[in-house]
């Protein structure tokens, strides 16, 4: 059984890892901006229990985040299966 300081420090390792990735990706953002004047691509996911819901500038974008998605929510379900039998 996996105790509740294990899965706190988890939880806390995986947050830094995410704000990393957001700090990491807007200075990225800032140097590619600085080359000069370029098209600007995005898009966003809502998850609502297993209904994605995905939005974006461009065909390419809802693509890939719609992958993400789908792939994101398989691992959540695998996961959920694997502890409840734990």
């Amino acid at each position: 059984m996996i105790d509740s300081d294990s899965l706190v420090t988890l939880g806390f390792v995986l947050f830094l890892m995410g704000f990393v990735a957001v700090f990491v990706s807007i200075v990225l953002m800032l140097f590619s901006s600085a080359d000069g004047e370029k098209k600007v691509r995005g898009g966003g996911a809502v998850i609502i229990g297993p209904f994605p819901i995905v939005f974006g500038t461009d065909i390419k974008s809802v693509k890939v985040l719609l992958v993400l998605s789908v792939i994101l929510i398989a691992l959540t379900l695998l996961i959920s299966i694997i502890f409840q039998y734990l």
